[in-house]
């Protein structure tokens, strides 16, 4: 399968629905909800997948990249995918006439996926895009909800250059008479979506406008919604920003249950405490703390610095990075580099892994402290023989990076790295 990425993205949906008529449209045999966005659509997806769960429902993941196994991609139930089901939904998807062209490999795993699920006989299914929306693979499926968490400047040479063109390329999820939820701030951004529910006549549920969250002095939160108010709930899942994934998972519950979906308060807070997501500030170690964190755009990175700046105040940080050669590596270098005492430049196993050497050129013009370690095991290996127990490693700049980290510190051996 690892071959079919010579074929690139193709952002066109008659592949991907001729392959699911092939297979019987398995994505018609369950409920799902659909999440798009820059940043964010894993946390809300995990969260909304284990509230469900919690509410008594079977249920299924997808989401993407994976970080050490592909089985991670396709979960139900609280576990990942087997081998053996794997195996079979390929050979189900690879016996399927695609049509005029070779499918893409994430049109081979989203048909996999729903394959996956239909066989499970789960009730729902959370789904994340894989990039944009309107044309992404996974924009088959009619949602209960459509979530999109916020819009940044991403994959623009796919999806624009504006903040407006990806919008509207985002807001392509949006379907007749689905509600949706953003956490979306920008106007101009807001603007275009709410434009796109306009024309699905399908209302748009906003962050800050119908629904808001705040921290409490105790470290919990409390959500006021359209219908419902929940104080002092407990966050399993680090950082501020995931006040406001938290904020989207709730109030698309409460849609939820307005559509006669039976979830309690109980498995809202239970859910909530209970969510995980790897490789998002996933602490890993201490003594010294290890973190790990994709921040492979501008805003995780942002995201990243805030978090770091307010957690580990005073601490010592080394910051072990590796960042691809197609993302704004000088500005995301910028924003994390200040604030770390020492800085191991890495470099994951992908053709569009940037040099070591440009990432160590422009650190050093911040910190003096820098070491050049290529293969990503030896650099986090390297992190923790200099640190001092009170110290902070901070593993991040792409998800390849977190993965093969992930799998050193696991002692796992990882499948190709993720896509």
């Amino acid at each position: 399968m690892y071959n079919l990425r010579r074929f690139g993205v193709k952002l066109e949906l008659g592949t991907i629905r001729r392959m699911l008529a092939g297979l019987g449209n398995p994505q018609d045999s369950f409920k799902t909800i659909h999440i798009a966005g820059t940043n964010g659509k894993g946390s809300v997806a995990a969260t909304l997948y284990a509230i469900l769960m919690e509410a008594g429902y079977s249920v299924g993941l997808y989401t993407s990249p994976h970080l050490v196994q592909f089985n991670e991609r396709i979960a139900v139930d609280g576990q990942l995918a087997t081998d053996e089901e794997i195996l079979e939904a390929y050979l189900s998807v690879r016996s399927i006439s695609p049509g005029e062209r070779e499918p893409t490999f994430f049109e081979y795993t989203t048909a996999m996926a729903f394959s996956v699920f239909a066989k499970r006989h789960v009730d729902w299914v959370v789904v994340e895009t894989g990039m944009g929306g309107r044309m992404d693979a996974t924009n088959v499926i009619v949602p209960v909800v459509s979530i999109i968490t916020n819009v940044g400047l991403e994959h623009q040479q796919y999806l624009g250059r504006t903040l407006e063109e990806i919008a509207w390329e985002k807001g392509g999820i949006i379907k007749k008479g689905v509600p949706v939820v953003t956490g979306a701030s920008q106007p101009k951004v807001l603007s275009v979506l709410q434009a796109i529910a306009d024309i699905r006549k399908c209302e748009l549920y906003r962050l800050k406008k119908d629904f808001n969250i705040q921290k409490n002095s105790d470290g919990t939160i409390s959500y006021r919604g359209m219908d419902h108010a929940y104080p002092n709930l407990e966050l399993q899942l680090i950082g501020d920003h995931q006040l406001k994934n938290a904020a989207l998972s709730i109030a698309t519950c409460e849609l939820l249950r307005d559509r006669q979906v039976l979830i309690d308060e109980r498995a809202i807070r239970e859910g909530l405490r209970s969510t995980r997501w790897p490789g998002r500030l996933e602490i890993v170690r201490q003594s010294p703390e290890l973190i790990l964190d994709g921040a492979h755009n501008l805003d995780a990175a942002r995201t990243l610095a805030k978090h770091l700046e307010t957690a580990y105040a005073g601490r010592d940080i080394t910051l072990v990075i590796g960042i691809l050669s197609d993302k704004p590596y000088e500005k995301i270098l910028k924003i994390l580099v200040p604030l770390c005492k020492r800085v191991i430049c890495t470099k994951p196993k992908i053709d569009r892994a940037l040099p070591v050497e440009t990432i160590e050129n422009i650190s050093r013009k911040i910190v003096s402290d820098v070491i050049t370690v290529p293969k990503v095991d030896r650099a986090v290996q390297t992190a923790l023989q200099k640190a001092k127990p009170n110290d902070v490693i901070c593993v991040a700049g792409s998800l390849y990076v977190v993965g093969e980290a992930k799998a050193y510190l696991d002692g796992v051996r990882p499948t190709m790295g993720p896509i």
